[in-house]
């Protein structure tokens, strides 16, 4: 069994460009689907955030449309109760990635506000990439890679080939006018290889021990991929 730390946001909100705050959180789908391939897989599922903040869900993805239906809604609804960790979340100041067998960052737009520019979540990306521990990311998740580049220092993540919520799919959700910085654009400015797929089609991209996922359509199958390197 392997032990796998999921780090979420601590933001109910994303500070856009004109200064409102627009509500968020994670998204639903990207912190249940994999917790269910983890756990079925027979993995523990340990959860930290910002100050240990219990983390709140996007609204907008605990709705019907988000998920295929009521029905799907639903069972992410259910996911998200089971998931015990989420209501007690360790203080990420105080977790190191070495005792973790894994480490994944769901999205949502929180990420864009926090994990961003969190020195700590910066250190921990850092530890689990030099220890080749499988690092899982996925939609607006590698926003937290930003924090990984020091002034006068190129971020370790530099060169890598990955992928994130693209430019169009920002567009498509009506938010990439409103935003203070696209997604896409941090991460081919840090220097990474970004690999665009279709707007909102499944994107998985592995290099090396990173696992990065496009969409919400990836998250299941990122965390799919990251069980070959954990059997």
């Amino acid at each position: 069994m392997a032990r796998i730390l999921f780090v979420i946001t601590s933001a109910d909100h994303w500070t856009l460009s004109d200064g409102t705050k627009h509500p968020t959180g994670y998204w639903a789908e990207e912190v249940a689907a994999p917790y269910r391939v983890f756990t079925e897989a027979g993995h523990e599922v340990a959860v930290a955030t910002p100050g240990g903040v219990q983390p709140v869900a996007d609204s907008a993805s605990l709705a019907a449309e988000a998920n295929g239906g009521e029905e799907g809604a639903a069972a992410v609804r259910r996911t998200l109760e089971g998931f015990t960790a989420l209501q007690s979340p360790l203080r990420l100041e105080d977790t190191e990635a070495g005792e973790f067998d894994a480490v994944f960052y769901p999205g949502g737009h929180g990420p864009m506000e926090d994990l961003s520019a969190d020195a700590a979540s910066a250190r921990v990306l850092t530890d689990a990439l030099a220890a080749r521990t499988p690092l899982g990311v996925v939609c607006h998740g590698p926003a937290a890679l930003l924090a990984t580049a020091r002034p006068g220092s190129e971020s370790p993540f530099a060169g890598y080939r990955l992928t994130g919520f693209t430019n169009a799919e920002e567009r498509q959700a009506g938010l990439a006018d409103k935003a203070p910085w696209l997604l896409q654009d941090r991460l081919e400015a840090l220097g990474a290889d970004f690999a665009e797929g279709e707007p909102w089609a499944p994107n998985v991209v592995v290099d090396g021990t990173l696992y990065t996922g496009q969409n919400p359509a990836s998250s299941a199958p990122l965390a799919r991929e990251m069980l070959t390197a954990l059997s």
